[in-house]
């Protein structure tokens, strides 16, 4: 073993970085594992949140930064916990220079750091370069004084590229050599089991163009990348990354839940005991970043990594709850780094607990479902049965598939695909939507007008020019008094639906013409505002004058606005972590959707309610400013998760209350609104909960309508409206008391009904039978019938059937003692393929059971082969 310094996970990442800022580096926090790139749905690198700068989209904040970078990647799955070095959540140790220094100084510092401050043995650190730069090779070999022999060219793996264009560079790597015994001669640095690759220097000198023409940059920039769990490996001497203090505390956690030694365990044993400690690594982070499970997306990624850890759990035998045990090992050893995992330690954790009992709920029987398939098939599981595992059962995919391998079978992942788009098709079919045509004809009017200019929030009408004229979707030069048209303007004071915000209502007007306004879409960056023309005729290029309908353009900026005052209050009242996870604004409601830790108490609810009606009634003045993203964040605006920000961004503010990234129409001052009032609140998927609530002149509406139900019950009742409850209650408990004398006076009549068949009970050696149809008695009464029956009997079996309502029939069975021992009759067993001949089933105890079916002419040859099979059994 080399004699190496035993670092932490933790004194690695500080030495790091602390080098760095003593090198003119400013050390910045890693961003959101929620990535503000577009073409990325979570942070896969160390370099990410810094593109913009490489692109020369923004100026750099200082010349130099470090920073240690969550990151999660999900690409290569299956190989977490399989080999030493995979995995989905990791962290990217980084030295970044924008413009400032370059390969020289970034070698350098990337050998002092590696040999002096990490003391890794030089021997044992063989670099590499790209096969034509011959400056890296070159200040490997002169400045450092490595020999030639130990600098590796590579091919187009050493060269970094951020996409099809763009800047771009050649990268050395430093690799580790656990092996330097085997000697110069023949080194292999794909030869895994002898070399880690621990540091990635790229030098961003080039940018290309679309045709991959190269040509140097102003600026040069140096992007580093030190992966911390290798390091750790490294200096900690463990066979692989999952040993490290980093991750195998969490490890041991899941280990000592299965009553398991790590030490002693199977390689499958311990494969699943990495993954668990991986992948709950990076849940925890995923929650506290506010990524919430979902089948969409980034929360799909979640979800999926969290039923993973379900299931290699139960592949060592943990049955039950256990993802928050784990969990919370996972946050004591990021808290120090990542304060906020402990801060959201209580979102972590419920969102963790609801996702597991949900999946436990369904994983029994898809497992079973599973087990039945594989064990009818020697190759592959059809795509249709991997379908009804997904759909019915809530299988991911990828589970069936992980499974299926575990058994030495594939998966038709065509054939899933395919009942996926057929169930993509029924759900476009179902739904209605605005004509979808209309988006082809825009993108062709696209190449010949400009897109719509929005002056809502300045003006409420002005003159605007008619760009295009679309009937049924389809371009025309003119329409008609009576068509319905979808109208394109240069200009409009009509807000476009977006941000939860419904589009405005209004009118176009000009000589002899009036076209009413139901609705505005924004496609393709035009406005298409939806109407009937009531007047005249509309033709391409006329002048018109739009104006908005001014009562609803202030209903609906009540409405926003009071959402806005909404997450402000849940934030204090709930908890800081609320967030927005959908809304709506209308003119005459407003829903919100949000992420809680916990379900809202009726004070709660009320609390947030008092607290909106407070800043209403204080008169904040609203700040509504344009400024640029980064300034808007760090001021503390609220943004929505998941969702793409321009460079440019509005920022609604009313200071000391509430501040969010916002395109919609508001108040001007807080008192506007005038009063708020939640309708209901309550919980619509795990984790979200959904607020309904009136504001402003929507309020009398919504009182109107209540107080018009409470007269009605007053004037039904004859009584004061404080009274109704307690007129409620009163039916209530004397219609509770007649259904209980309802039920027994059924429960009588069925009984007397049973006396009077005993007579018709045959013998059938030691034993009596009795099979009867008992006409439309509900299943309650027909089993105490049953029991009645077969107590009166004695030794017998009792089968009686009934048609409680049409389209429905029941059958019960009752056996005694006798029967069951001796004949070994059950009755679960035997009344539920009785109830299959009539399109049903069912089952229950061996003494009794009761049953049900569909087709009820099929009930009198049921009751014949239930008679038949008793003489056979009890002869």
């Amino acid at each position: 073993m080399a004699d190496l310094p035993h670092l932490s996970g933790s004194d690695i990442r500080d030495k790091f970085l602390k080098f760095f800022e003593t090198r003119q580096h400013k050390i910045l926090p890693s961003a959101s594992l929620i990535s503000e790139d577009p073409t990325v749905i979570l942070t896969i690198a160390g370099m990410l949140p810094f593109k913009p700068i490489f692109l020369g989209q923004r100026k750099p904040p200082q010349p130099r930064a470090t920073t240690s970078q969550k990151c999660i990647r999900t690409n290569d799955i299956e190989n977490v916990g399989r080999t030493a070095r995979h995995h989905t959540f990791f962290e990217m140790l980084g030295n970044f220079s924008f413009g400032d220094y370059f390969k020289e100084q970034a070698i350098e510092w990337a050998w002092e750091l590696s040999t002096q401050v990490y003391k890794l043995p030089p021997e044992r650190i063989i670099p590499s370069v790209f096969h034509s730069d011959d400056e890296a090779f070159a200040i490997w070999r002169d400045k450092i004084g490595i020999p030639e022999n130990r600098i590796q060219r590579m091919g187009e793996d050493n060269y970094w590229t951020m996409g099809a264009t763009g800047p771009c560079g050649p990268s050395s790597e430093l690799f580790y050599d656990f092996h330097p015994e085997l000697g110069d001669e023949n080194i292999d640095l794909e030869d895994d089991s002898r070399f880690i690759e621990f540091y990635n220097l790229v030098f961003m000198q080039y940018n290309q163009d679309a045709e991959g023409n190269r040509t140097p940059l102003q600026n040069k920039n140096i992007d580093t990348g030190l992966g911390l769990e290798r390091m750790a490996q490294i200096l900690q001497q463990v066979p692989n990354n999952y040993e490290t203090d980093l991750i195998f505390p969490i490890i041991k956690t899941a280990a000592e839940i299965a009553g398991i030694d790590y030490n002693q365990a199977d390689e499958k044993t311990k494969t699943s005991l990495k993954v668990i400690g991986d992948h709950v690594r990076a849940v925890v982070h995923m929650i506290a970043d506010g990524i919430t499970a979902s089948n969409t997306d980034r929360g799909y990624i979640l979800r999926r990594l969290i039923r993973r850890v379900i299931r290699h759990g139960r592949l060592i035998g943990i049955n039950g709850n256990f993802i928050n045990q784990v969990a919370a090992t996972a946050i004591a050893l990021s808290e120090s780094a990542y304060p906020n995992v402990r801060e959201r330690e209580e979102f972590i954790k419920n969102q963790l607990v609801t996702e597991e009992s949900q999946f436990l709920k369904t994983l029994d029987r898809g497992e079973k479902l599973l087990a039945e398939i594989i064990a009818s098939t020697n190759k592959q599981i059809s795509g249709v049965d991997a379908f009804t595992l997904y759909d019915t059962y809530g299988f991911p995919f990828e589970l069936t598939q992980e499974i299926a391998e575990e058994q030495g079978l594939t998966v038709d992942e065509a054939g899933f695909e395919a009942e996926m788009e057929q169930q993509r098709t029924r759900a476009r079919a179902a739904h209605e939507t605005i004509d979808l045509t209309v988006q082809g004809s825009i993108d062709k009017l696209a190449e010949h007008i400009h897109p719509t200019e929005f002056s809502g929030y300045g003006e409420l009408q002005s003159q605007a020019k008619v760009e295009a004229v679309l009937i049924s979707g389809k371009s025309s030069e003119a329409a008609e008094v009576g068509a319905e048209i979808q109208l394109i303007l240069d200009q409009t004071p009509f807000y476009a639906e977006s941000g939860g915000q419904i589009g405005d209502k209004g009118y176009l007007s000009g000589d002899n013409l009036l076209i009413r306004i139901q609705d505005v879409q924004q496609e393709s960056g035009f406005f298409v505002h939806y109407g009937k023309i009531e007047r005249g005729s509309v033709t391409v290029g006329d002048t018109v004058n739009a104006a908005i309908d001014r009562a609803c353009r202030r209903r609906v900026q009540a409405n926003h606005t009071a959402t806005h005052l909404l997450q402000a209050a849940l934030k204090k009242v709930v908890d800081n972590s609320v967030s927005q996870a959908g809304s709506l604004v209308s003119f005459d409601r407003l829903r919100f959707d949000f992420n809680s830790p916990r379900a809202l108490k009726p004070k709660d609810v009320q609390q947030v309610e008092e607290l909106v009606n407070t800043w209403i009634s204080e008169a904040h003045e609203a700040d509504v400013n344009i400024m640029p993203l980064e300034d808007a964040k760090a001021k503390g605006a609220t943004a929505m998760f998941g969702e793409k920000y321009t460079a440019e961004v509005r920022v609604i503010d009313f200071p000391g209350v509430s501040m969010e990234l916002c395109g919609g129409t508001h108040v001007k001052n807080t008192a506007e609104i005038g009063a708020f009032k939640i309708i209901s609140e309550t919980g619509i998927s795990s984790g979200v909960r959904r607020i309904e609530a009136v504001a402003g002149a929507a309020i009398l509406d919504y009182l109107e309508v209540r107080d018009k139900v409470v007269k009605e019950l007053s004037d039904r009742f004859k009584v004061k409206p404080e009274e109704i409850g307690d007129r409620v209650n009163s039916l209530q408990a004397e219609l509770k008391a007649t259904q209980k004398e309802l039920e027994a006076a059924k429960q009588e009549l069925a009984l007397a009904k049973s006396d009077s068949l005993l007579s018709q009970a045959e013998t059938v050696g030691d034993y009596k039978i009795l099979v009867a149809n008992m006409g439309e008695m509900d299943a309650k009464s027909l089993q105490s019938a049953a029991e009645r029956l077969q107590q009166k009997l004695g030794e017998s079996a009792v089968v009686i059937a009934s048609i409680p309502s049409e389209g429905k029939i029941s059958l019960v069975a009752a056996f005694s003692q006798k029967v069951i021992q001796e004949k070994k009759l059950q009755a679960g067993k035997f009344i539920g393929g009785i109830a299959k001949i009539c399109g049903g089933g069912g089952g229950g105890r061996p003494n009794l059971a009761q049953a049900g079916g569909r087709d009820a002419s099929k009930l009198d040859k049921a009751l014949d082969t239930a008679k038949q099979k008793l003489i056979e059994g009890l002869s």
